[in-house]
């Protein structure tokens, strides 16, 4: 055995792997509407104007070296603004803690929190908590969801398993779907945590609820982001919030991300990251700092961005929606937040044209890569079953022209299927 077997058991990401893929057709002059990663073309959604000048002026001011393990001081500060600004939570300086993106911060939540062996509680679909189980070695509990409630766990399907759970990892706006909790479904979910830590014996492990709320700035409509600590501010000493500006800011390359949460568990979580070596590079906190209490700027850019979003993701659901109405077996789900939208595309066992029977999502997801020159993700990509025949489209990385221009191939694709 020449390798680890935890890196012999690791899965990849089936999401790259779809996107190698779609890179190869490319090569060969295919033009392929690209729904998969949940990035975006910046030539479309550049970031913040007034970032980009302060990245260049912070560089030019030789902000090179290592930046402090937590974070800039005034980064953080500025953050401590923005969430009593924006969100009316109250957390001071050294409760927040800043590194390359939020990858590391999920990542060293679970380090901090999670034993090897020890519960780990999570929804599917949901983005990569089945993975950093994998790394720790926990025990990963997966729920199911349905599309009846939008994607998202209710108390009813997470109460059985929270019984000695070390924690419980929620995220809303939902990737993949786009979805959210509603007030009641939250409020239930939190009720459900503090009910459990009062179980528990004095000196026991507390549950710890992590909540990732990454694309909280970018909601749609009528639809309202909630927090655990707002609903129940009992939570407070047992919710670790991750996020950051890499899609509300379309800045994912940019690798500026924030956690907040009780101050012993960012301590350690300070010392994870640091040693990971996972710091955000320090001329962009420098610049982030000044530009996320610029409100004017802020406001500006996230008016924009989310007309622009919201006009790609209402198309391409209206577009599904009229598919629907003419007899495909395809559905939509509206769109509430984030850069997704959720789609039903249920033709396992049809026949394509050149004889071979789609036998999951998987094959239906390829089969619309060549013939309809359109990429998805399928949910299995998030932990579900390969005949849960729903979808993620992430419309970051297209234009409004693309998208419009990709309803007709769809429906030419399916239309040959049978």
């Amino acid at each position: 055995m020449s390798i680890s077997v935890l890196a012999q058991n690791l899965r990849g990401s089936e999401i790259i792997k779809i996107a190698g893929e779609i890179n190869e057709l490319k090569r060969q002059g295919q033009n392929i509407a690209n729904l998969t990663i949940g990035d975006f073309d910046s030539n479309i959604y550049p970031i913040p104007a007034e970032l980009k000048a302060g990245i260049v002026e912070a560089y030019a001011q030789n902000q090179t070296n290592y930046p402090p393990a937590d974070g800039m001081l005034n980064l953080r500060q500025s953050v401590s603004t923005l969430l009593k600004n924006r969100y009316n939570l109250d957390y001071s300086a050294n409760e927040i803690l800043i590194s390359g993106g939020s990858r590391p911060l999920i990542y060293s939540t679970f380090l901090a929190l999670v034993n090897p062996g020890e519960k780990v509680v999570f929804p599917l679909p949901s983005w990569n908590n089945n993975h950093y189980s994998d790394l720790l070695n926990a025990d990963a509990v997966m729920i199911p969801t349905t599309a009846e409630n939008n994607f998202m766990p209710t108390a009813d399907e997470i109460r059985p398993h929270l019984k000695g759970a070390a924690l419980l990892a929620l995220c809303s706006p939902l990737n993949p779907t786009g979805t959210m909790f509603g007030k009641k479904d939250l409020e239930e979910i939190c009720d459900l945590v503090i009910a459990e830590n009062k179980s528990r014996a004095k000196g026991e492990k507390p549950l710890y609820l992590m909540y990732d709320q990454i694309y909280s700035q970018l909601t749609f409509g009528d639809f309202k982001h909630y927090d655990p600590v707002t609903l129940r501010p009992e939570l407070k000493d047992y919710t670790i919030f991750i996020d950051g500006a890499s899609k509300c800011f379309a800045s994912t390359g940019v690798r500026v991300g924030w956690g907040f949460g009780p101050a012993h568990v960012i301590d350690n979580m300070k010392a994870i990251v640091g040693h990971m070596g996972a710091w955000s590079p320090k001329a962009e906190q420098v610049a982030m700092a000044s530009f996320i209490t610029n409100d004017a700027a802020v406001d500006n850019y996230l008016n924009d961005i989310k007309g622009k979003i919201q006009n790609s993701l209402n198309t391409l659901h209206e577009g599904f929606q009229a598919l629907k109405a003419e007899g495909f077996h395809v559905d939509s789900i509206i769109p509430m937040g984030a850069i997704y939208l959720t789609l039903k595309i249920d033709y396992a066992g049809k026949t394509t044209p050149d004889g071979t029977v789609l036998k999951d999502s998987a094959d239906i997801n390829f089969y619309l890569i060549k013939e309809a020159k359109v990429a998805l993700v399928p949910f299995s990509a998030f932990g579900t079953d390969d005949n849960v025949n729903w979808f993620r489209a992430s419309v970051g990385a297209s234009t409004l022209q693309d998208i419009q221009q990709l309803i007709p191939r769809v429906r030419e694709a399916l239309s040959k299927l049978k």
